[in-house]
């Protein structure tokens, strides 16, 4: 069982849907998860159908999922559907208690705000106020037909229509596969001239295959035959799975069943449908040889405006559908544009391919992503795009459509408009990200005199229509918009089959404006912007703040390399800096490739490394290998990690000594590291209850007692004790420190029990039992009214059926049995809702601990006797009169200044700006005139280099006459310590000539 082998697991929904072996292997005993995540998870649909739901695959393995992990993660854009029935079903999946049932308007509360998380992209705004998204707008660009084009598509439509009746004829599964064979017909139909003909030709050919097999059957009865269609057999769910699976996978089963399934029943049905084709094959070969394709000439012309400085107002039509508002302008023809260009089918890219290219004249400013591609043919060709400056165009089926960044282009073009309106949405966020800074601009070429395309451009028109009164929001609920109850695919097809009848035209029209109609949409948006998070002022600057101050103690870059390297070095390895902060790697050990086998990384440790980097924007500069990203995760560092901590582990119980260089005094203290965690009452194997928060806090002792916590890393100031200073044992015989011995343990379990755990309980205590509360009341509400529903129904059953009236679909006794199950699910709920309020706090867990020794106690126990130029206590007024007169500048300068210096973060002040809400990080530092050196620790180094932009070395002069200079010093490092440097001395004077007034 892989599941129970493998900690981490990644797998298809609809492979994981389809095979009845994985379910039971997920149900094993002992197989359960901590997290499972599910993408695109509106695929895991249920829906009613009168009375009865009808449940999909995936909705099954949704089910069982839940049942199987702690958390339970569903990510979608689109969760309701615009049926309340449907989305409930949905949101069942998440507590099928609270939405038991079907929902009755009037009868049962919906209010999911607490299990979802929601963001409208175009109401998500910086925290300057502005939008995070540019506007985007997109066009319809309009064709007509060829005469010889408009030929070729009057015939392939009515072969498609008449093919469509004769498979009405045929039973389940074989008449849903030639519709869709049928469909894809004509969806190629309108894509290119080059795919119609390969898909006419693929099928012509592949019939009369399957015609002389059919006819050596009658010569011979016992030869094998496969007219009974070999291929795959789809029902409806199928086509759904279809229409979301890898591109590849999908293309595959689209060629087999495009080219084989045939509503044919006899050899001269048969024979008859291939001359059809042959005759279909010959027009399609005469289009394509002509090379009059009207479609692709709009593309050139648009590309030759793109391109070149021409008027690029001629190829546009105004009433168009745009995303975005405002009056924006048109991008300016430049021959250093990016442009993408999204076709549906294989076939037409190529046959693009070959077209841009000889119209630009250079094959290589053109490249290709499509499912075929593996995934690095498919990297390099984004990357290409994205940083070759030759490169011009992007040429992509779907294959691109989802999980690509391709923002360096603010321009792009629909060759084919996509059946499914959410691939409308995926496409355009290629360029439409966050980070995007231009306009985002899209044409959608549309052949206006042909049957869907009539459907498309009204379509396209009244979303214009109600963009303009509505907003710029109609087109993230696009693909929630259903015809009738139907998609949009399903009214694309009967215009197909049907569009030449006027009253079809006219009630396709209708339902196109029913479907879209203000009011609806208006509900769509309100359903779509369900459960957001709206943050008031004082919240967004909390918020605000919050990120910054993780930023300036981030992990990655700084410490993560200044960690490795060393770790590395001490486990046998070697690193050579090639280019500043790149390096390379000529050999890893061989025990750290054996770790990274045993402890299962996603990818193997090479046994080389060209380059490595540890900032990301390092990775690939211009003219230098490409470098590998070692950050958590990353197999190297995963391997290198699990080795140092099993070598060194226990060294943290055992304890160390540690030195304060800075501290000039002789009073040492003692880090303990404590581990707080916070239980519920629900059952977790030998343990008390279930984990639902855990802390780590370093307590500070002095020989007086406790000094208080801290929730960061203080150590990273101190270093070891060097061979020639004293031991720890000569160090820990001194009387000044009998007061540490294995009392003090129990001294700081008494001390986080005071001071520690109840902060911890309150904070956790106050969510969870904010959520717990809404839980229960919902629960309640949806089980008792249930409850009291199948009560009454049973009843009314009963009544009917001693009056003799019968209901074979439910009889009394199976209502009562529901009603009774309903009941003992909401007392099973509430019991377990009652030990979930069950919060208490467990005992505090000592992890270790460290003396820290002052460097002036050392000097005293060296005998260096000599007194230090300034009083500890001193230097410490000095530092508090420094940090007192930069505060009064930011003050003066209009800024709100906090003191933080004995919160051990990397700097002494936080300075708000108020109009912004942006933090200063302001490092103080006081000096007598004239003094030599600054020191300045590790720890301030890193935070300064991680908030670059926002850290200030402040140094306050102080003067011999009684007075003071302030200086203020902009990026003030540059370059992380090496590992075992705890500070670094600066001269005071060279600082000095690169500060300047204070700002």
């Amino acid at each position: 069982n892989w599941f129970r082998k493998n900690d981490f697991v990644i797998a298809r929904l609809d492979m994981l849907s389809r095979n009845e072996e994985v379910h039971e292997l997920l149900k094993a005993a002992d197989c359960s998860w901590d997290l499972v995540v599910c993408d695109e998870a509106h695929k895991m649909s249920a829906t009613y159908f009168g009375r009865k739901v009808r449940y999909t695959k995936r909705y099954r393995l949704g089910q069982l999922l839940g049942r199987v992990t702690r958390h339970f993660l569903l990510m979608t854009a689109t969760p309701h559907n615009g049926k309340e029935d449907d989305f409930q079903l949905f949101m069942a999946l998440l507590d099928g208690d609270r939405f038991e049932g079907r929902f009755r308007a009037g009868v049962h509360r919906a209010d999911p705000s607490d299990l979802m998380r929601r963001m409208v992209k175009e109401r998500l705004l910086k925290f300057d106020g502005t939008p995070l998204f540019p506007i985007r707008r997109a066009y319809t660009v309009p064709y007509k037909l060829s005469p010889a084009e408009a030929s070729l598509y009057d015939a392939v439509t009515h072969y498609v229509q008449q093919e469509f009746n004769r498979a009405e004829t045929l039973e389940g599964k074989k008449r849903t596969t030639v519709g869709f064979a049928l469909t894809m017909l004509q969806r190629r139909l309108a894509s290119s001239p080059e795919a119609i003909y390969r898909s006419l030709r693929r099928r012509r050919a592949r019939l009369e295959g399957r015609l002389d097999e059919l006819n050596e059957l009658l010569r011979n009865p016992t030869a094998p035959s496969s007219l009974i269609f070999g291929g795959p057999e789809l029902d409806l769910e199928d086509l759904e799975d279809l229409e979301d699976a890898p591109e590849d996978e999908a293309e595959a089963i689209g060629v087999e069943v495009l080219d084989q399934a045939t509503a044919a029943r006899s050899s001269a049905e048969l024979e008859a449908e291939i001359d059809t084709l042959k005759g279909l094959e010959r027009l399609a070969r005469e289009v394509l040889d002509r090379s009059d394709d009207t479609k692709w000439r709009e593309l050139a012309g648009l590309l030759g405006n793109i391109f070149t400085p021409t008027a690029l107002t001629g190829r546009v039509r105004e009433p168009a559908a745009r995303y975005g508002a405002g009056q924006v302008s048109l991008p300016q023809p430049s021959p250093s544009q990016k442009l993408v260009i999204f076709t549906e089918h294989r076939d037409t890219l190529t046959y693009l391919h070959d077209r841009i290219t000889t119209l630009i004249g250079r094959p290589e400013a053109v490249v290709v992503i499509h499912g075929g591609l593996n995934r690095r043919d498919r990297l390099k060709a984004q990357e290409a795009f994205r940083h070759d400056p030759d490169v011009r165009v992007l040429l992509a089926t779907d294959a691109a459509g989802e999980g690509i960044n391709l923002q360096r282009a603010h321009l792009m073009v629909n060759y084919d408009l996509p059946w499914n309106p959410n691939r409308l949405e995926q496409r355009f966020g290629r360029i439409h990200r966050i980070g995007q800074t231009e306009v985002c601009h899209l044409w959608n070429l549309l052949a206006e005199d042909t049957r869907e395309g009539k459907v498309y451009q009204t379509l396209l028109d009244k979303l214009e229509t109600e963009r303009q009164a509505l907003g710029g929001q109609v087109f993230d609920v696009l693909g929630q918009v259903q015809f009738e109850g139907q998609p949009l695919r399903d009214l694309l097809l009967k215009a197909i089959r049907f569009g030449e009848q006027p009253e079809v035209r006219a009630h396709l029209t209708t339902v196109v404006d029913e479907a879209l109609d203000r009011d609806r949409l208006r509900g769509l948006m309100h359903q779509h912007a369900l459960a957001q998070d709206a943050m008031d002022t004082s919240r967004l600057h909390e918020v605000r703040e919050e990120m910054e101050r993780a930023e300036a103690r981030r992990l990655q870059p700084h410490f993560i390399e200044s960690f490795f390297l060393e770790a590395f070095k001490s486990l046998g390895g070697s690193v050579r800096q090639r280019e500043p902060r790149r390096y390379q790697i000529s050999r890893v050990p061989g025990a750290v490739r054996s770790r990274a086998s045993e402890i299962g990384t996603r990818e193997p440790v090479h046994s080389r490394y060209e380059r490595i980097v540890f900032d990301k924007s390092l990775v690939a500069p211009r003219g230098t290998p490409r470098a590998a990203f070692v950050c958590p995760g990353h197999p190297l560092l995963d391997a290198v990690l699990d080795l140092t901590l099993e070598r060194n582990r226990t060294l943290l119980r055992r304890g160390a000594v540690l030195v304060d260089d800075r501290d000039e005094g002789v009073e040492a203290h003692v880090l303990l590291y404590v581990e707080h965690t916070i239980h519920d009452g629900r059952p977790a194997g030998e343990h008390d209850g279930r984990t639902i928060s855990k802390r780590m806090i370093f307590l500070d002792f002095g020989p007086d007692g406790p000094r208080g916590h801290l929730q960061y890393a203080p150590y990273l100031d101190f270093r070891p004790l060097a061979p020639d200073e004293p031991h720890p044992h000569e160090i820990l015989s001194r009387p000044e420190f009998a007061w540490i011995d294995e009392g003090l343990a129990g001294e700081a379990e008494a001390y986080a029990a005071e001071h520690v755990a109840p902060e911890h309980l309150a904070e956790v205590r106050d969510a969870r039992m904010a959520a717990l509360n809404k839980t229960e009341a919902a629960v309640k509400d949806r089980l008792t009214k249930e409850i009291s529903y199948w009560d009454h129904r049973a009843e009314d059953l009963k009544l009917r059926e001693k009056a003799g009236q019968t209901n074979v679909h439910l009889n009394s006794r199976e209502a009562a049995k529901r009603a009774d199950q309903l009941h003992a699910r909401l007392s099973q709920r509430l019991e377990e809702l009652a030990l979930e309020r069950r919060i208490s706090a467990a005992k505090s867990t000592l992890l270790g601990g460290c003396l820290v020794v002052p460097r002036g106690l050392l000097d005293k126990m060296g005998g260096h006797t000599k007194e230090p130029p300034v009083a500890p206590s001193d230097t410490q007024a000095i530092a508090a009169r420094a940090r007192r007169i930069v505060m009064g500048v930011e003050r003066d300068l209009g800024f709100e200044p906090t003191d933080r210096e004995f919160e051990k973060r990397g700097y002494d002040i936080e300075s708000r700006v108020p109009d912004t809400g942006r933090l200063r990080f302001i490092e103080v530092k006081g000096r007598v005139e004239g003094a030599p050196t600054i020191t300045v620790t590790f720890n301030e180094i890193v935070t300064s280099l991680n908030k670059s932009e926002d850290y200030i070395l402040a140094i306050v002069e102080f003067l011999e006459n009684g007075g003071h200079r302030v200086h203020y010093l902009r990026r003030p490092f540059q370059r992380t310590p090496d590992f075992d440097v705890t500070d670094v001395r600066y001269n005071f004077a060279a600082l000095l000539r690169r500060a300047g007034e204070p700002s």
